[in-house]
């Protein structure tokens, strides 16, 4: 992506990754794939902050109503996703929508190389 699109990406700019938790969890080949989409991430805003263009990544937890999950959990394992966060409920999609426009709007021009956790606490930073 670096190569075939940074000529196209004007500044100011923002490139957003939708991430996961997963990739913090041990999730498998899926969680592998995340946490290399962060790794490259770090790379990427050094590569394109001098152009001032930011890059993060926004990772989710378990965010109910989307074609992830496809609605498809067993009582109980809703049921844990949801106790295990601070918050005690399911994310929205809503709620990762408003972490990309904050990503991309100018208030974040000084925020890159990030990941930010929309997971209502269930995995926490220092």
């Amino acid at each position: 992506m670096t190569s075939a699109l940074r000529d196209r990406l004007a500044a100011p700019g923002a490139v957003v990754n939708i991430g996961s938790i997963a990739a913090d969890k041990g999730a498998g080949a899926y969680g592998a794939a995340k946490a290399g989409l962060a790794s490259w991430n770090t790379q990427l805003s050094a590569e394109l902050g001098p152009r001032g263009i930011t890059a993060n990544v926004v990772a989710p937890g378990y965010i109910s109503a989307t074609e992830f999950f496809r609605d498809r959990l067993t009582d109980e394992r809703r049921d844990s996703l949801i106790a295990a966060t601070h918050t005690r409920r399911a994310g929205v999609p809503e709620d990762i929508a408003a972490a990309v426009h904050y990503l991309a709007s100018p208030g974040a021009r000084q925020v890159t190389g990030q990941v930010l956790a929309v997971n209502g606490g269930e995995r926490t930073t220092r």
